[in-house]
């Protein structure tokens, strides 16, 4: 079994005075800004979606929760997809995957991911070019395998 951890920093921004500063966040109008520490020494801005919470309290550019979790669904399925690929003597150039997710209530009323679509173009060189019958395969055995897949329950598909 393994452990993983992460950061997650959020300061509140201080403000001329004191008051103003209660005011704002009181009021719900603060910035959602903060970030992801991880244990390589890497640093993600992060804030709220901006389609959960109006500009300028969330910051567009920064990735936001429901990026990264389609974002973790995508590299997981593609990780397990270049190693079962390798395995298989086919040499992979390029995997790109261009992945959407879609938000919406759920049967028990609230609000969750429903559908994840991974969109991966993938090229291949070499001698040995797999029939898409073969691709197919090796993206069902990707999503099976996928740690992240399996720890979900809305749909995941592969176009």
């Amino acid at each position: 079994m393994a452990t993983y951890t992460a950061t997650i920093n959020w300061q509140r921004e201080k403000q001329a005075t004191e008051q103003t500063d209660e005011q704002d966040f009181l009021s719900n109008q603060y910035s959602r800004a903060h970030n992801w520490h991880f244990d390589g020494g890497v640093t993600v801005p992060a804030s709220s979606s901006p389609h959960i919470v109006p500009l300028p309290m969330s910051v567009e550019a920064n990735v936001d929760p429901e990026e990264a979790f389609i974002a973790s669904l995508s590299s997981c399925h593609m990780l397990f997809f270049l190693s079962i690929a390798a395995k298989r003597k086919l040499i992979v150039d390029s995997y790109i995957d261009n992945a959407t997710g879609t938000m919406g209530k759920n049967p028990q009323g609230k609000m969750a991911m429903l559908k994840v679509v991974l969109k991966p173009t993938i090229e291949f060189s070499g001698d040995k070019q797999p029939t898409q019958a073969q691709i197919d395969k090796i993206h069902h055995l990707s999503h099976t395998q996928c740690f992240i897949a399996n720890s979900v329950n809305c749909e995941i598909t592969v176009e």
